[in-house]
């Protein structure tokens, strides 16, 4: 509140001064988790390092972790292991700077791609969520526990950019294991004649020619999420959800090969919120922690002046919000004319703050926790000043409805905690010919 204002932050939670029951525990964990994401969709915040060496910090004790240099483990797509020495406090930008130094990767086009936590078993991969640069890489991996990976995967959605990155050999070869990845896993639907003409490119290494077939595919670049119960277009219909380009795809049958399916539009989403709520008492005894629901919740423009509320059970939903958020800013970066290397600019302040542990102890952090010394110093473009104020206000246009949808609805206190309503700002720009 002293470094952003008293008027920029939502209310925190409040704390219970008796002992907490399993339930309340998880209450108030929720309660906390939803102040947390609040106060992450302010640009200035999440990117300040006030907020994220508070993160580290907080992950650090809640570990225990030590510092020490250690060996750590990232897969391309094709399950290719890089291994790079890094802090065990290292924040997700020092691993990836770390790993594009191994690969060559040009300092320009980092920001295109970004490390996922995935979990594989059986050969089935399932990404779990993208890393975020207030964590540790390591530690989060570490706590993740068994069969879970460190992948890297491109961080866009729009597949122009493609344009550019193509021409760059270490970004056409990182493309082309995910391309490959994603058609045998069957997230990229190729019919028979596609796949044999892609298998001959394969087998001719021509990776250039195999990634422009490749685009012309469906569902070329999306992000698959594990079965789901959705309330379209019946109520407790099983569905598997796709993300990608400008659309969130619901495939209505097991078959992958079926084409029943059907597909959510972003520009078309006005709002969107996610709900997290506690298993009934009847499902979880006293003795063990009730177990947390989670659904998305997004209202769609079915046809002119008929918005439908459509609603997600899944344990990914936060997973399926992040990859909404992330189509809408880079439809709001374009038409702002903000190219994608400029999103992701470090966080130029520099102090130290003191962070008080659970015991009541406390240390100081400063605003290099995380960092290495090489990447501390890296020289900031003289444009970025002014390509985040046009991102902060970009931001800015993502507005929260909490108040608004909570009278029109009557929601109450209680075991289900709503999550703000998210208005889509590229929602206004719809015209008649979208319809």
């Amino acid at each position: 509140r002293r470094e952003f204002g008293p008027n920029s932050l939502p209310p925190f939670p409040p704390k219970k001064l008796l002992p907490l029951t399993p339930t309340q525990t998880e209450e108030r964990r929720a309660q906390l988790e939803k102040f947390v994401q609040l106060v992450s969709q302010d640009q200035r915040i999440s990117t300040s390092d006030v907020f994220t060496g508070f993160l580290l910090s907080a992950q650090q004790e809640t570990q225990n972790a030590k510092e020490e240099i250690i060996s750590l483990d990232i897969h391309l797509m094709n399950w290719q292991k890089i291994t790079v020495r890094v802090s065990s406090l290292a924040r997700t930008s020092t691993v990836m700077e770390a790993v594009c130094k191994f690969l060559k990767l040009d300092e320009k086009y980092m920001s295109y791609f970004c490390i996922y936590l995935v979990s594989k078993c059986n050969n089935e991969l399932s990404v779990e969520r993208r890393l975020q640069d207030f964590e540790s890489a390591y530690l989060s991996l570490k706590s993740a526990g068994v069969n879970h990976f460190l992948v890297i995967r491109k961080s866009y959605w729009d597949s122009s950019y493609e344009e550019e990155l193509l021409e760059d050999k270490v970004c056409l070869n990182l493309l082309y294991v995910q391309a490959v990845s994603d058609i045998e896993r069957g997230w990229t639907r190729a019919d028979g004649d596609s796949r044999r003409k892609l298998v001959a490119l394969q087998a001719r290494g021509s990776k250039k020619e195999y990634l422009q077939r490749a685009r012309n595919l469906k569902f070329y670049g999306h992000i698959q999420f594990r079965s789901c119960i959705c309330d379209y277009p019946q109520p407790n219909t099983t569905v598997t959800i796709s993300s990608g380009g400008r659309d969130l795809v619901f495939h209505l049958d097991s078959d992958p090969a079926s084409e029943n399916k059907a597909c959510f539009r972003v520009t078309r989403i006005k709002c969107w919120r996610i709900t997290t709520s506690l298993s009934d008492s009847t499902e979880s005894s006293h003795a063990s922690p009730a177990k947390l629901k989670l659904e998305l919740s997004f209202e769609y423009l079915m046809s002119k002046d008929h918005l439908r509320w459509i609603c997600i059970r899944s344990d990914q939903a936060i997973l399926m919000s992040v990859c909404l958020q992330g189509m809408v800013d880079e439809l709001l970066s374009k038409r702002h004319g903000v190219k994608n290397e400029e999103k992701s600019d470090k966080s130029s302040r520099r102090g130290s703050w003191n962070y008080m542990k659970r015991d009541g102890s406390s240390h100081q952090i400063s605003s290099n926790i995380g960092r290495s010394v090489s990447t501390d110093g890296i020289v900031q473009n003289a444009n970025r000043e002014e390509s985040n104020n046009i991102i902060g206000r970009s931001k800015g246009q993502v507005r929260k409805m909490t108040e608004k949808f909570s009278s029109k609805h009557g929601i109450k206190n209680g075991p289900s905690s709503p999550k703000p309503l998210v208005e889509n700002d590229a929602f206004e720009g719809i015209g008649d010919d979208d319809l």
